[in-house]
């Protein structure tokens, strides 16, 4: 085979690559674009901002994302994980102790059974146990409140994440695609600065084999 030949294939093959890499590279950076249009769109309806540095907790002083972002209108993936998990995950543990919406469950169904046998049974304690189910259950609602923003919040975190893996490989595709280019370039280059009876790798004859052959 001629090394101009060969050059040619590998440059044109190097072209198509290239091409395809940069298909792929404006795919993934519309998929990077959409994920953070449409994560910023939705935070801002939801118009969540946070506190104030000055009206912070000195519990809350010691989360550094919310000194961070103190002020500031949730609108980004980022914003959205630390408000989640610095501020109502701080909140929700001081709410009930740590306990989950499942965890309060157990609790406040053993106290409608007893406030119901204390209603039967004219129980003195009665007036308590009705305050204390009245406590879990706002408890188990602020806490099912919170837990489920902060779901919503991550699960938008976890979105915009996707949308920073895209444009970082649509970063990595379109520097490869870079790459491909340039070489396919320097292969054209020397397709058509090499002679074309050039071959590649050519067979030279050895000193023995001249002497037989004479």
């Amino acid at each position: 085979m001629k090394r101009r030949t060969l050059d040619l294939m590998f440059s044109l093959g190097g072209v198509a690559v290239a091409i395809l890499l940069t298909i792929a590279g404006v795919v993934l950076s519309a998929n990077a674009d959409f994920a953070r249009t449409y994560v910023a769109d939705q935070l801002t309806q939801q118009n969540i901002t946070f506190k104030t540095l000055d009206t912070l907790t000195p519990e809350e002083r010691e989360q550094p994302g919310l000194v961070e972002y103190a002020g500031q209108q949730l609108t980004t993936g980022k914003q959205a994980e630390v408000y989640a998990n610095e501020f109502i995950g701080l909140h929700l543990k001081n709410t009930a102790g740590g306990r989950t919406y499942a965890d309060l469950g157990v609790p406040q169904a053993q106290l409608r059974t007893q406030v119901a046998e204390a209603a039967k049974n004219n129980d003195p304690n009665l007036a308590a146990l009705q305050q204390q189910l009245t406590d879990v259950t706002a408890q188990r609602e602020t806490v099912f409140k919170g837990e489920t923003l902060r779901g919503l919040l991550l699960t938008t975190y976890g979105f915009s994440e996707f949308g920073v893996k895209a444009g970082q490989a649509a970063l990595v595709a379109y520097l490869a695609a870079l790459v491909l280019a340039l070489l396919s370039v320097a292969g054209f280059v020397h397709a058509f600065t090499t002679p074309r009876t050039v071959a590649f790798a050519p067979v030279e004859a050895t000193p023995g084999r001249e002497r037989i052959d004479a």
